[in-house]
């Protein structure tokens, strides 16, 4: 499959660790040129996190997919010399430093802007470039908690707990990719009209914190409108039932959501509970939120005598929503994942004597019935740096042998 919307526009990324290299990830996924710039020697700290053998991760495959590596080291003026030359060759410019350190390094947007008037910039920070907090440092897991997702976390008699990704520098490459797609539109409309975009408008500024922020639904709005502080409730969402997960008869668990007004009366029918259906207290949604608890005791008697697979089986048969709870073992193995080209494999070295054929989630949105194809995993490190300073900028062999050296 050759859909690639976004070919011919040329990204530089010099952001480490998840977030920006999300958004170059995004951008690459759907055929962008993206040049991710690396400390030599050390590379992206990311090569390292959950290497279980081998010199790089799985996780820095999966996250820097379909992109190049070049080592440049950006405390030296040769490196942010060649830095600008690509910039001139580029149409977007990711970072998720921490704010001000481009600008030490005299590579503040301005001068950015200077070598290139039409590039556009996406800056990814703990607390975004402005404000008072703009400067302090800070990760994914610092920005969840002030985002308020860490606070609904886990169970209420527990302390806040974290979930197993990081989803809060995910959101942000996804913001991030969606805010450089938007800026590289408007300045193809500004283009015929033959109008410059300015810069303030060419500099896409997101905050993790914020990010998180943005999903967290009507968290303020009820807050400010009713005085409501929502509260940690386990496996269930504030305000909605019956929905949790249930355990069955073979030790698994499954996830119901039988929520909705028409979708309870089926449900209690499925369990055998005419009595539930028929009761005035659980008619709507608020009223079955307030006797949770005696309708997930009924619930889960009813699970606990089935195993997963008739279960999912009598509650599919009545459209009830309705699903398993997926190890990785299960998601290699689900065909719908399969139908949707959702798993590719790429032989990788995995630090045993032979490479391993690994399999990689694959692109979404899907384009065209199956998710495209993935053109490469996360590149060894500097694997391009000579193909992109000879091919790109025209720098002689002995030209790179020579910053090499220094």
């Amino acid at each position: 499959m050759s859909i690639r919307p976004l070919d011919g526009v040329r990204v530089l990324e010099l952001g480490n660790y998840i977030a920006a290299p999300t958004a170059g990830r995004i951008l690459g996924d759907f055929g962008a040129e993206v040049i991710k710039v690396e400390r030599p020697k050390a590379g992206d700290e990311l090569r390292n996190w959950r290497l279980y053998g081998g010199d790089t991760s799985m996780l820095y495959r999966t996250i820097n997919r379909n992109k190049k590596s070049i080592t440049l080291d950006l405390r030296t003026e040769a490196g942010r010399g060649i830095v600008l030359d690509l910039i001139r060759r580029c149409d977007v410019l990711l970072e998720n430093f921490r704010p001000g350190m481009l600008e030490k390094w005299g590579l503040g947007p301005e001068v950015l802007n200077e070598a290139n008037p039409d590039l556009v910039i996406t800056r990814i920070s703990a607390y975004g470039q402005t404000g008072p907090l703009s400067e302090r440092p800070g990760f994914a897991a610092v920005a969840e908690a002030v985002g308020g997702l860490r606070e609904l976390v886990g169970d209420p008699d527990r302390p806040p707990v974290r979930t197993g990704v990081s989803i809060g520098d995910s959101i942000a490459g996804i913001y991030a990719a969606f805010g450089t797609v938007m800026a590289l539109f408007q300045r193809e409309r500004r283009a015929e009209s033959e109008t410059p975009v300015p810069l303030r408008e060419r500099v896409i500024d997101v905050a993790l914190n914020e990010a998180i922020l943005s999903v967290m639904e009507s968290l303020v709005p009820d807050y400010l409108a009713y005085g409501i502080q929502r509260e940690r409730v386990g496996g269930r969402m504030e305000g909605i039932a019956p929905s949790n997960a249930y355990p069955c008869a073979d030790g698994t668990s499954i996830i119901i959501g039988g929520n909705g007004d028409a979708i309870f009366q089926r449900y209690m029918a499925v369990i055998d509970r005419p009595d539930l259906a028929a009761d005035p207290d659980l008619q709507d949604n608020a009223g079955r939120w307030r006797n949770r608890e005696r309708l997930d005791a009924a619930i889960g008697e009813w699970t606990v005598r089935h195993t997963r697979d008739e279960a999912l089986k009598l509650l599919d048969a009545a459209a009830i929503p309705c699903g398993p709870i997926y190890t990785a073992a299960d998601i290699v193995a689900d065909e719908q994942y399969r139908a949707r080209n959702m798993i590719q494999s790429f032989t990788v070295d995995v630090g045993a004597p032979e490479p391993k054929a690994v399999g990689f989630p694959g692109i979404v949105p899907v384009i065209g019935e199956q998710s495209l194809p993935i053109r490469s995993v996360g590149p060894d490190l500097g694997e391009h740096t000579r193909e992109v300073l000879s091919g790109l900028l025209g720098m002689s062999e002995a030209e790179i042998d020579a910053l090499e050296a220094r």
